[in-house]
């Protein structure tokens, strides 16, 4: 399909910048092309009068890391120019696959050194080699600790990777190392969050529980690639970037025998629905699952693994407004866009939600 088929006017005034304060105080609108009243104003703690005894939510829990590090690059008479590094992918214990900015000023051989000159973690400092230069500006670094030292480095060192429309308006801060992350985060190695999951509050689960639902949790490292424009003129040339994750057998079971007892699995983002679909055999069923996964999901692509949708509101060409497309049809989420900008609703990681319905099922 042309790219441009899933563009539409988004005003600035519209990307939210910080989260609404309590979480599950953000806006839900909720989408059913197969009702009457198609689009339905309502709030993220309406979710749980939504769903009912039986249903199953499926939530990512993977963790962000400050995968965002600032460096001093140096070469035998040519240093000092300023890197900034966002991590993407970890290739092992001391390699990660990350975007460099400006790639062009780095070669194989190249030095970084991060914080202090000393590169010892302890000393705040951690220096790296360049190994590779990619495509995109991506590039493969080679750390000089590697493990719990290199974790903790990171940490130290890094910041929250926000995503580029909040990061050109305003510094990351110390608010959102918590905002950025889902309560119910544990499993390290994302560097974009999920960001449905950041509505969800203590309570919300609660009260999910009490009515008869079931939480399961997934794990999906979300990759800097999600940020990535589609550049290619037609989704058919666009390629994503891999992501790393896991169903366990016991989510599996867990998910098969909710649809065997007529109960709704709902996905929390679409970093889960990407997972389960990768998941989904041809039966239906959801198998088990760890690996890498660059799904690309689309108008046409035959949506197995979930019944519901709870996501955040998408930009303009991005992979994840032909998703929720695909989910609903191309047609339908262009009314509930349009119906959300007018509406003041509040779009991208720290907007409102949209509850969605899949087109053609009724």
């Amino acid at each position: 399909m042309k790219v441009d088929l899933f563009d539409f006017d988004l005003p600035a005034r519209c990307i939210a910048l910080r989260p609404a304060r309590p979480r599950d105080a953000a806006r839900m609108l909720i989408v059913h092309p197969e009702q009457v009243e198609e689009l339905v104003d309502t709030g993220v703690r309406d979710l749980v009068a939504e769903l009912r005894a039986g249903d199953v939510v499926v939530i990512n829990d993977t963790r962000v890391i400050p995968a965002r590090l600032h460096a001093r690059r140096e070469r035998p008479g040519a240093s000092g120019a300023k890197i900034e590094l966002l991590l993407h992918q970890q290739i092992d214990d001391e390699a990660w696959s990350g975007f460099a900015r400006p790639a062009k000023r780095l070669k194989p051989g190249d030095r970084l050194v991060f914080g202090s000159a000393t590169g010892d973690p302890d000393c705040n400092g951690l220096t790296a080699s360049v190994v590779e230069i990619k495509s995109g500006g991506e590039v493969s670094v080679k750390f000089d600790v590697s493990g719990a030292r290199l974790s903790q480095a990171i940490a130290t060192l890094g910041e929250m990777p926000l995503p580029p429309y909040i990061a050109s308006a305003r510094p990351a801060d110390s608010r959102d190392r918590e905002d950025y992350q889902t309560i119910y985060a544990r499993t390290e190695g994302a560097v974009a969050a999920p960001t449905a999951g950041l509505h969800l509050t203590q309570q919300m689960f609660e009260a999910l529980e009490n009515k008869g639902i079931d939480i399961c949790r997934v794990t999906l490292h979300v990759g800097a690639g999600t940020f990535l424009p589609v550049k290619a003129e037609d989704t058919e040339h666009h390629a994503m970037h891999a992501e790393w994750g896991e169903v366990s057998r016991e989510t599996a079971e867990r998910l098969n025998l909710c649809r065997k007892q007529a109960g709704r699995i709902v996905a929390v983002g679409t970093t889960t629905l990407r997972l389960l679909e990768t998941a989904v055999a041809k039966t239906g069923e959801i198998e088990p699952f760890r690996g890498s996964t660059d799904i690309f999901i689309t108008p046409g692509f035959a949506i197995r693994g979930c019944d519901l949708l709870l996501t955040n509101f998408h930009l303009p060409k991005s992979t994840l407004f032909m998703l929720v497309s695909a989910f609903c049809g191309l047609d339908v989420m262009q009314r509930a866009y349009a119906h959300a900008v007018a509406g003041g609703y509040r779009f991208y990681s720290y907007g409102d939600a949209c509850l969605l319905y899949p087109k053609g099922r009724g």
